[in-house]
């Protein structure tokens, strides 16, 4: 683990479709002040609004995790986060064109692979890491996520049971102890998924119009759709492990072991805000 924060040495420029909106966004990664955070700013807003990532600040949202401050908001943001998250960036700025991160090619390697070509800052300013100390669990029917406390590092124990045959051909569990090499070389490349009959009720719902074969896994009745096939033989539970290190990454570097079975977007980030309602179950240290 990092004890000092770090930040990218050069800027990133990357362009691509936002999965749900569907549109072309320019994003610009740029260093940043120690103790600034991770801050995204939405330059097609006039003026620019920039919108800091904390827990209270993820609004619900179908399908993305989102970030919302005065009046602006950012989807999409997990994937990116993930990347950030493993590589152990503290403090960036990501320029927007549009209200969505670029989706790439659905997973966390292009951001993990732009932040190692852009080389890596170390501060002065120690970092501050959120010590899980007491047992913590939401639940929402036969969902549920939890912090348990657990020394050095952050472990995630995951389970999944999609409904589709597929799927479930396919592990469904996963335990992991996050470095950033265990990342780069066993999660990253893990892309986002969904079943090809469901797109167009999504996207009456003006969900997933940039959606497509070279930035998802598509899914028929009883096989895989993307001529490739599968990155990983367990991409589907690796990709929603992915989506937790982004989501939880929220909070900041956790110390901790983090079990969930069936979880989302709004589930992990209500684990982050129970966490930090009760001041005996977490403390900050250097």
């Amino acid at each position: 683990m990092s004890v000092l924060q770090q930040t990218i040495k050069n800027p990133i420029h990357l362009a691509g479709v936002g999965l749900h909106a569907g549109c072309e966004v320019y994003a610009t990664l740029l260093p940043a002040q120690e103790n600034q955070g991770i801050v995204f700013r939405r330059t097609d807003l006039k003026p620019a609004v920039d919108l800091q990532i904390k827990p209270e600040n993820i609004q619900e949202a179908l399908l993305c995790t989102k970030l919302v401050q005065d009046g602006a908001d950012v989807a999409t943001i997990e994937h990116i986060m993930a990347a950030l998250c493993a590589m152990q960036i503290d403090n960036i700025t990501v320029e927007l064109t549009a209200a969505e991160v670029p989706v790439m090619d659905g997973s966390a390697e292009p951001f993990v692979f732009a932040i190692r070509a852009a080389g890596i800052v170390v501060q002065s300013a120690k970092r501050r890491y959120l010590r899980i100390k007491k047992k913590v669990r939401v639940e929402e029917g036969d969902k549920f996520a939890e912090f348990l406390p657990h020394s050095g590092g952050l472990r995630l124990q995951l389970s999944i049971d999609f409904p589709h045959p597929v799927i479930q051909k396919t592990k469904q569990d996963i335990s992991f102890d996050l470095t950033s090499i265990g990342f780069t070389n066993q999660i990253s490349r893990a892309r986002t998924f969904g079943a090809a009959k469901d797109l167009d009720q999504l996207h009456a719902k003006k969900l997933a119009l940039g959606a497509s074969l070279s930035n998802a896994v598509g899914l028929s009745d009883d096989g895989v759709l993307n001529p490739e096939g599968l990155r990983y033989p367990d991409e589907f539970v690796k990709h929603k492990l992915l989506d937790c290190i982004g989501d939880l990454y929220v909070a900041g570097a956790i110390i901790g072991l983090f079990r969930a079975h069936k979880t989302g977007h709004t589930l992990n980030n209500r684990l982050l805000r129970a966490v930090l309602a009760d001041q005996e179950a977490y403390e900050w240290v250097e």
